[in-house]
Formats: structure tokens, sequence, C-alpha cells
């Protein structure tokens, strides 16, 4: 099978480590977070730990697609990582990105970045709207959303597992996990507020929002929030009806 690897030029001299991590991945590491779809592993290297994300073999048609046609979720994952780090938004560091084929079809894939240290995600305030702070971390995550925005990044994956948040004393700082599905264009209105539909169901956390983007756009917040509300009450619909679907199809 043949291999690809393309490391970022602050971790060459670690070639070595990463070539032994990724040959050995099923064996070695420690298991980090949710393994269901695919698998996260953490590794020690010097003072900092990687972590190494396996994405899983695709299903025949995607075999094709990345070997021929499309760049990878583990090339696309680096890639991203290194614009958004040049745009000067928060993510862990890429490391490297590794990729086994074979003559006609595509295989593994593994992204290797630092780990990165955080209090919460922004699930947490999701399931507790009495956390600590709550609606002023959820004011500055707007306003990190809008800065997304304003720099022309398109966060398809802007969902409650994939912002990472510091709190700093106040001084609130977050981190985009799971990069692969990203767009770099301008947004018209409709698209930056529809990239809020995926991350609560609470109507309240929906009026915060709404006012802080609103805000910072320059918007009536009326707005701001039909437009919000209406996008996450569609998204809601969209996704209980496939749970629905995929519910019938097993039996």
């Amino acid at each position: 099978m043949k291999s690809n690897k393309v490391i970022h030029k602050d971790f060459k001299s670690k070639s070595n480590f990463l070539d032994d991590i990724i040959l050995n991945f099923d064996t070695k590491g420690e298991n980090f977070g949710n393994q269901d779809r695919n698998s996260l592993k953490l590794f020690k290297l010097d003072d900092k730990k990687v972590n190494v994300k396996s994405f899983r073999v695709p299903n025949i048609v995607n075999q094709i697609a990345y070997k021929f046609f499309r760049k990878s979720k583990a090339q696309r994952s680096f890639e991203y990582a290194n614009k958004l780090v040049d745009l000067n938004i928060g993510t862990p560091k890429p490391i490297a990105y590794y990729e086994f084929k074979t003559p006609f079809l595509f295989k593994k894939s593994y992204y290797i970045s630092e780990q990165q240290a955080c209090d919460l995600t922004y699930r947490e305030l999701t399931t507790d709207l009495s956390y600590t702070n709550h609606e002023a971390i959820l004011r500055a995550f707007t306003r990190f959303t809008f800065q997304l925005h304003e720099r022309e990044i398109h966060f398809l994956d802007h969902s409650p597992g994939n912002t990472l948040i510091q709190l700093n004393n106040g001084d609130y700082r977050f981190y985009l996990v799971d990069l692969n599905r990203m767009e770099f264009k301008p947004l018209d209105f409709e698209t930056r507020i529809k990239n809020f539909s995926k991350l609560t169901i609470h109507k309240s956390m929906i009026e915060v929002m709404s006012d802080e983007y609103a805000k910072c756009i320059g918007e009536n917040y009326n707005k701001v929030f039909n437009l919000m509300w209406q996008e996450t009450e569609a998204f809601q619909e969209k996704y209980h009806r496939k749970r629905r679907l995929k519910k019938k199809l097993k039996f």
C-alpha cells in the first residue's frame, strides 16, 4: 500500500516519531474522546501531547473519489488548520497528515495536531444554562463567530462539540476542531445567520446570540433573531426527520 505524508516545517525533525505512532496506531497511544465514528488517540511528544485522528476507511464510492478527485479529510484538516492559523483564528496547531492508498482506492488517513487544553466546549453551554458567566461566554462566542464571518470563514460543522473554550479569567478564547468541512469566501447575511442553526435548541440562547450578532453586524435585532430561530427550527426538523427515517430502515 502506498503512503503519503506531509509534515509541518516546525515538526520535520520529529518525522521518525510521527511515522512510528502512525504505523503502530492500533497498539500505542491513549484513547481520547468519542470513538464511534473516527478514532482519536493521544501521544506524548517531548513536553507536549499530540492528538491523532484516524479517519475510518470511506465507502467504496468515496474511496474512488478521494483517490482521484477529492482531497482527503486528513489533508483538508491540515490545510484548513494552517489557513486558520494564518488568519489568527484559534485551532490546535497542525503537525502532519498521513494517507494510505492502493493503486485504485483510497484507504486510511490520519490528521495529527497538538492537543489543545480547554475548560469546556460550547456543548456545556447547551446542557447547563446556569453555567458561571454563561451569557458573557455566549456573547464572546458570538463575537468569535462574527470574526470568522468577517474573515470569510464558513465553518460548515459549527456545532456544539467543535469549539473548545478557554476561560482565562474572562478573556475567553475559542479554538475550532473537526476542520475538514470549511469554505473560504464572502458570506451573505442569510449564510451568516444559518451558520448558527446547529448550535442549540434553546430559544434563550438564540435570543442572546441574536442580540450580540445584531450589534456586531449593525442589523435590527428582530431581523437577526427571526431568521436565526427559523433556521434553528428548520435544522432540528431535518435532523429529527433523518433520525426517524433511520429508525424505520432498521426495522
